[in-house]
């Protein structure tokens, strides 16, 4: 099969293309600089620009770029930017999709389960409405970006993704060294819920994604059980087999991070109930597994 990714170059990205690749599939990726080879494509997200002759062929798109939402402290600019990223590719992607006199069967265009918001310790689904504030609003003028490519008929699945459990980045990867160091314990009371999955679950979870005719909208990757902070705290201290002896003071994480911090300190309860439904088998369902496949 030929699929088209972007985001190629990212965590999940990475992995995605790797896994693809090795299985035999074509893999297209859409660059920002000029082609280097057959199998890149030229777009440009901010200028709504892509090479929509690259894509022809495509049976598959995976649409996976966009800024890093806790990269660093939000700013109005990188808010801004954030947002940008996101819609603007969007859209001019599913433009692209839809002008293909042969469309592709599938577009997976990426969200996040910041799509709920702030959930406490009640679990949401895939049925549950969107929450309040900078991310759930995000979520949902991200997932309408995608319009162009639905109303042309192209099958459109947006994976509502959770943290994603991996050494080499994302908000995961910066807890390994310090845990590794003897550092880590909770942040907060640890009372909120973390919706997690594993890496390799993840990357399966997207190629079920393009398998599986019957899915489309919106579909939680999460693992089944999400954990709270406090729990994800003696699973990273059993694993690596370090205490946990410092606590993270909300006041101080708000000092450092800001209106970030209200996402490291907000709880998100989040289950994959039409991932589930659909025969996903997670091969990591537990957090303790997740971070052991993590190392």
């Amino acid at each position: 099969m030929r699929i088209a990714v972007t985001g190629s170059t990212g965590l999940i990205g990475t992995a995605l293309v790797r896994s693809l690749r090795a299985d035999g599939h074509e893999v297209v990726r859409l660059v920002r600089r000029a082609p280097r080879g057959a199998d890149e494509v030229r777009w440009d997200p901010k200028l709504q620009r892509v090479d929509a002759a690259g894509l022809r062929g495509c049976e598959a798109v995976v649409h996976l770029a966009g800024a890093g939402v806790g990269d660093r402290r939000w700013s109005d600019e990188r808010k801004k930017e954030i947002r940008d990223s996101r819609l603007l590719g969007t859209a001019a992607l599913a433009e692209a999709l839809a002008s293909l006199d042969e469309r592709p069967r599938v577009l997976v265009s990426g969200s996040a389960i910041g799509y709920y918001g702030e959930t406490g310790d009640r679990a949401v689904n895939e049925d549950s409405p969107p929450g309040y504030g900078f991310l759930p609003t995000l979520c949902v003028e991200w997932e309408a970006a995608a319009a162009a490519a639905q109303e042309a008929g192209i099958r459109t699945v947006f994976p509502r993704s959770g943290l994603v459990v991996s050494k080499d980045g994302g908000a995961w990867g910066r807890l390994f060294p310090l845990f590794r160091a003897g550092l880590g314990g909770r942040m907060g009371d640890g009372s909120q819920y973390w919706s997690f999955i594993a890496l390799h679950d993840h990357v399966a979870a997207l190629r079920h994604l393009i398998d599986t005719e019957s899915l489309e909208g919106p579909v939680n990757l999460t693992a089944p059980e999400p954990v709270t902070n406090r729990e994800v705290t003696a699973a990273m201290g059993r694993v690596l087999r370090r205490p946990t002896p410092f606590p993270v003071p909300a006041a101080a994480l708000r000092l450092a991070l800001g209106e970030l911090s209200s996402e490291v300190l907000g709880s998100q309860r989040v289950v994959p109930k039409r991932l589930s439904e659909s025969g996903f088998a997670f091969a990591f369902p537990t957090v303790d597994e997740a971070i052991r496949a993590a190392l």
